[in-house]
């Protein structure tokens, strides 16, 4: 009983923890813009189970994609687990969901299967980020902070899966004679080792505390795709890649204009920013974008800007938006006039960066996650062109002869005949 009230305590924070952090999120996505609803459902479950839950993306490198994959199905069978865990220090049972009979030993037996794979690829990840020079892991974005968080965030997920491995053999040697479910690595080291009670309910609690102290830390961390990938690849855009959303109120000018009813009086407000400054001009897909990205410079690592060494990091700019949501946004809760004299666009994505797209979408085919770079760069591109008047030299003089001559070439339209002279 005393074990149930302890857990139960815990339990209690834990969930108090992951409210707060709920609550704060939720008041960073109402600073951003909504977009249209979402729509082709049927068309979006299909992606996910192919992208999200089939890992086909990632499985495009096929050794360390593997392993990725491995990582990822793993997790998916081990959460059942946990929840039983849950189930058990609630109600003082024991592997709760072992009346689930034959699927529950497939549950336990891959999830057995599946620690000891887990363990195994992260250490791998382990050896890479630490002893390899892998390029895709290098950037001026990633500082010593991002850093050692995925390093951390690795950390935390061997020492689950050591829990888990331990718990596992612990149990099986307590209870040779009575064991619910089955494990096909742990019962091999379990003939090995003495039967201890300490030692299960001490990796019992170590396995637990570690997955209440993992789910509150995550949401603060790179690591946050653990929860954000699923429903990311399912918000993500249908259409092709090439084609770049128009922007609505210059499309009702447009429209307006055509129709000739422009200087009519229509009641609506006019638009409050042209394009992407900051934060509050963002949608909320492109946050949940930010909250979603990996960093693991897939995208930065095809971008032929940064390839030919222009400034620009695809990555770059999801991460500078996620800091400067955390940098202005949590101010802004509690004082929607904050203002500290800078803004995303300039003082976090510098102009050389943004201009050096060449909206090839190379960077939103290779990302696992399937965010969209160039849509974003697109919009913060339309703030300095429309509201600012930035843009580089060709491009300026490509507007001054549009509007002067109504085509992008220096010739008045009575000499655009003499080429045929």
């Amino acid at each position: 009983m005393t074990k149930q009230i302890v857990f139960s305590v815990i339990l209690l924070i834990t969930l108090g923890v992951f409210a707060f952090t709920i609550k704060r999120l939720i008041a960073l996505f109402k600073l951003t813009k909504s977009t249209e609803p979402l729509g082709n459902i049927g068309k979006r479950i299909n992606l996910t189970l192919k992208v999200a839950f089939g890992q086909t993306k990632i499985l495009r490198k096929p050794v360390i994609g593997l392993i990725h994959a491995l990582v990822f199905w793993g997790f998916l069978v081990i959460t059942i687990g946990s929840i039983e865990m849950v189930i058990d220090g609630l109600f003082g049972t024991e592997r709760a969901l072992s009346k689930l009979g034959v699927f529950y030993d497939l549950i336990s037996a891959s999830g057995d299967i599946f620690a000891y794979i887990v363990g195994l690829g992260i250490i791998i990840f382990l050896i890479r980020r630490l002893f390899m020079h892998i390029n895709r892991f290098y950037g001026k974005e990633l500082t010593p902070k991002n850093k050692m968080d995925a390093n951390f965030a690795l950390f935390l997920i061997l020492l689950l899966m050591v829990s888990l491995a331990g718990m596992n053999i612990y149990y099986i040697a307590g209870n040779m004679h009575e064991i619910k479910g089955i494990y096909p690595v742990s019962s091999i080291i379990a003939e090995h080792v003495s039967a201890s009670l300490f030692l299960h309910e001490f990796f019992w609690w170590m396995h637990i505390l570690l997955i209440f102290f993992f789910a509150n830390y995550l949401p603060y961390s790179k690591h946050f795709h653990v929860f954000m990938s699923i429903p990311n690849v399912f918000i993500s855009n249908l259409d092709p890649l090439t084609k770049l959303p128009n922007m609505a109120t210059i499309t009702r000018e447009v429209k307006l204009m055509l129709s000739g009813d422009a200087f009519q009086e229509s009641g609506d407000a006019e638009p409050v920013r042209f394009g992407v400054k900051d934060i509050e001009d963002v949608t909320w897909k492109n946050y949940f974008n930010s909250l979603t990205c990996t960093q693991c410079g897939r995208c930065t690592e095809v971008c032929p800007a940064n390839i030919t060494g222009k400034q620009l990091s695809p990555r770059k700019i999801f991460v500078d938006l996620r800091n400067r949501m955390n940098d202005k946004g949590l101010k802004l809760i509690k004082d929607n006039k904050y203002d500290d004299g800078k803004a995303l666009v300039t003082d976090y994505i510098s102009y050389e960066e943004l201009w050096a797209c060449t909206t090839c979408n190379a960077c939103a085919q290779e990302c696992p996650l399937n965010i969209s770079h160039p849509n974003l760069i697109m919009d913060m591109r339309r703030y300095l062109v429309l509201e600012e008047g930035k843009a580089p030299t060709g491009i300026n003089t490509m507007f001054a002869n549009i509007e002067n001559n109504g085509a992008p070439w220096q010739f008045s339209p009575e000499d655009r005949l003499q080429w045929a002279e």
